[in-house]
């Protein structure tokens, strides 16, 4: 898994192009991998490079966000991938799973994976973290999901406040490992319908 919690860089002043532009959600294909990788690649660094060593995070790098990964993610059925995106330019995204690797923590039947929720640095505090929820919601729905599962990294405060005002509750401490480091991770889940 790839998720080390909602990864974005710090918020900074929107002086981006795009600052006002109006974005569209719409399904990744194949020709996004390149993209997707790059954004899932500097949002991790930005984020939690400075955790781990050179070689660690070389070697989960190329595991998690090569292009080859990402584009046979995209082609999988596994897997739906929401990308947002304004002139043309990628804002922000998120990958889900169906079946979840979590299913074994929980009681629901059919929980779904939130495996990444990435946007652009100066897209932080915008709302589009929200959209992208919002559509990883729906999304679950329409596959009669009961459940929607995600990890964060113990020491990421900030998501783990983002996905608790969505209703997500802490079930698990699970690992998440960069190349040879072991981190201690929070499993997350958000429950669904009657569940």
């Amino acid at each position: 898994m790839t998720h080390h919690g909602w990864m974005t860089a710090n918020d900074s002043p929107d002086t981006s192009p795009q600052a006002g532009m109006h974005h569209v959600l719409r399904p990744a294909v194949v020709a996004d991998a390149p993209a997707l990788a790059q954004l899932g690649r500097e949002s991790f660094c930005a984020a939690f490079g400075h955790l781990y060593r050179a070689d660690d995070l070389n070697q989960f790098l190329r595991e998690a966000y090569d292009e080859a990964v990402v584009a046979r993610e995209i082609a999988d059925d596994s897997f739906a991938h929401c990308l947002a995106e304004a002139g043309g330019r990628l804002l922000g995204y998120c990958k889900m799973q169906l079946p979840s690797p979590y299913s074994r923590h929980s009681h629901a039947r059919n929980p779904i994976a939130l495996n990444q929720l990435y946007t652009q640095p100066y897209m932080t505090g915008k709302g589009l973290g929200a959209q992208l929820m919002e559509w990883a919601t729906g999304h679950a729905l329409a596959l009669a999901c009961d459940a929607i599962q995600l990890s964060v990294w113990s020491g990421n405060e900030g998501a783990q406040r983002f996905y608790a005002r969505y209703g997500f509750d802490k079930i698990a401490d699970i690992e998440f490992w960069v190349g040879s480091q072991c981190d201690e991770e929070f499993l997350y889940e958000l429950k669904l319908g009657d569940g």
